[in-house]
């Protein structure tokens, strides 16, 4: 399992590929986590999964403004609702694109020590959660995004929208 000290960017291959069960939460599933956790902070990414670093484990790293978390072969076991908002993506550098998701989502998986986790998520965290699954079944929210919306962000774009606040 090599892991990349940087982000995989489309149109990488990898991106595409469908993620691997982990069959044992180990030392060096928790090596991943701890890249991935770090990779993602470095690029104020709110979620990472680890086919963005090359490796196609079914493993993501998430926080949503109210700490950490990491989820392993996870499942979304319910949807409810449906949101429509801005989405972009690491792996797609300055794209964003309004994409529809349930509002609510209930998530079963493991956590970075192999415990068994169901986690019910709405709003931030269910589009995050959603969108990390997306990775790791090989789809990008390019692929699910309103085609009409697609366009590119400056860091000048980001900068006028905060002093907008």
């Amino acid at each position: 399992m090599a892991i990349r000290d940087e982000i995989v960017t489309y149109p990488d291959r990898v991106l595409g590929e469908q993620a691997k069960a982990v069959g044992k939460v180990d030392k060096k599933t928790k090596e991943l986590v701890d890249a991935m956790v770090k990779i993602m902070r470095e690029e104020n990414g709110v979620g990472l999964a680890a086919n963005q670093v090359g490796v196609l484990q079914r493993v993501f790293v998430y926080d949503d403004g109210n700490g950490l978390g990491v989820l392993i072969n996870a499942k979304i076991i319910s949807r409810k609702g449906e949101q429509t908002g801005p989405e972009g993506c690491l792996s797609v550098p300055g794209l964003q694109g309004e994409v529809t998701r349930a509002n609510e989502v209930v998530v079963k998986g493991l956590d970075e020590n192999g415990k068994e986790v169901k986690i019910k998520a709405e709003g931030l965290l269910a589009r995050i959660f959603q969108h990390e699954m997306d990775h790791l079944d090989g789809c990008l929210f390019i692929q699910r995004a309103d085609p009409d919306t697609l366009h590119y962000v400056s860091d000048d774009d980001e900068d006028e929208e905060e002093a907008d606040e």
